[in-house]
């Protein structure tokens, strides 16, 4: 019987994929990932805050769910890990003006990475998850990463590092279905998991107050932080697009590309934050038509599914997760050894282009590649 283990998230999406698989005929192994400890969080009414996702009930909710489906189930500790990949770069990011996507970097470097390695060593080739994406192969021909049949929980922008090698070791049993088939799945199957609510925030970031969470664990996570994050927790000015004072900000982590509320300027029209310059520790602000870009540079580019190309290439471009993808013109150069670079062109200007989101490249239903955006064109 083939084997194969899958992530448990505690969710109805990994629960429905247990149920999946079993159908299909694999013997199940499930598994339970250990990321962070939720006794450092923010408490309130004395315990502890949790998100929906990765917490002690979900893990709770993981193993009843293997319980009842009748499959092994382990929960591995990778909290070292996580903090090393996933927090220390989120901090970090923050900390040099970015804004970041640690959920990309916790599928890179954990999901896909340590799963498949804990996987083999229990003498497992084959690791699932509760995504919403799919992977096709054709005969004599590289995996292809592709998105979920259901185009309002596509999930591919989140997976666009995976290599070949992960791909031809990876499954996702509900990316041909939609969300509302996902939960009858699991409701005819008995789970208890079949109408939990959706996980929404970063899972070690609660209450969402990222400025406050940067200013507990940066110390905790890495000392040389704190140098960085009492730069950036000095004020600064707040510049008009034009160069005007305009006002003094709280600490450049504190915002955003894109961010509206909490700039404490009256105006006669909205502002927004076009840009965070943390060598002059200054945020210049502007109007909602100042946020529009041509195009962006990104690094890092993974070409997930094929060959690099060797000439421009056009196809539809993600900038943010719910980002509407939109066509554009995607040139490849590799610099100095150091990786792939991409220049971007969209065929009309889009809005908020923002450093450390990733942009993902698109065509049809086939996820080519992504990168991480460093500018804006």
């Amino acid at each position: 019987m083939r084997r194969v283990l899958l992530a448990m998230s505690g969710g109805v999406d990994s629960s429905t994929a247990a149920v999946i698989l079993k159908d299909q005929g694999y013997d199940v192994v499930g598994c339970t990932m250990q990321l962070w400890d939720y006794r450092r969080n923010p408490q309130k009414d004395g315990k502890p805050q949790f998100g929906r996702c990765c917490s002690l009930d979900d893990v709770h909710d993981a193993r009843r769910v293997a319980e009842k489906l009748g499959f092994p189930f382990y929960v591995i500790n990778l909290q070292e890990q996580f903090e090393r990949t996933v927090i220390e770069p989120f901090i970090t990011d923050y900390l040099e003006g970015k804004t970041p996507i640690p959920c990309t970097r916790c599928n890179t470097f954990l999901k896909f990475d340590q799963l498949l390695v804990f996987a083999r060593k229990i003498g497992i080739d084959q690791v699932a998850t509760g995504h919403y994406a799919r992977v096709s192969r054709q005969p004599d021909q590289d995996y292809v990463l592709m998105k979920s049949r259901h185009p309002a929980k596509d999930q591919s922008y989140y997976l666009f590092e995976l290599t070949q090698e992960q791909l031809a070791s990876i499954q996702f049993p509900v990316g041909d279905y939609e969300k509302s088939k996902v939960r009858k799945i699991a409701g005819s199957s008995g789970l208890g998991t079949a109408e939990k609510e959706e996980s929404q925030e970063i899972c070690f970031v609660p209450d969402g107050n990222y400025g406050r969470f940067i200013e507990r664990h940066a110390g905790e996570v890495n000392e040389m932080l704190l140098p960085i994050l009492e730069k950036s927790a000095q004020p600064g000015p707040i510049l008009f697009k034009d160069g005007t004072p305009m006002g003094t900000h709280s600490g450049l982590y504190n915002f955003t590309v894109g961010q509206r509320r909490g700039l404490g300027i009256a105006h006669s029209r909205p502002l927004y934050v076009l840009r965070l310059n943390v060598q002059h520790n200054t945020l210049t602000v502007g109007y909602r038509e100042d946020l529009y870009s041509q195009g962006l540079t990104a690094d890092r580019i993974n070409w997930v599914s094929g060959p690099v190309p060797e000439k421009p290439v056009k196809a539809r471009v993600r900038i943010r997760s719910r980002h509407q993808e939109a066509p554009a013109t995607i040139t490849l150069n590799q610099s100095n050894g150091s990786g792939w670079q991409a220049r971007v062109l969209f065929e009309a200007p889009q809005m908020s282009v923002t450093p450390g989101q990733a942009a993902v490249f698109y065509q049809g239903e086939r996820v080519l590649g992504g990168g991480w955006i460093t500018g804006r064109i």
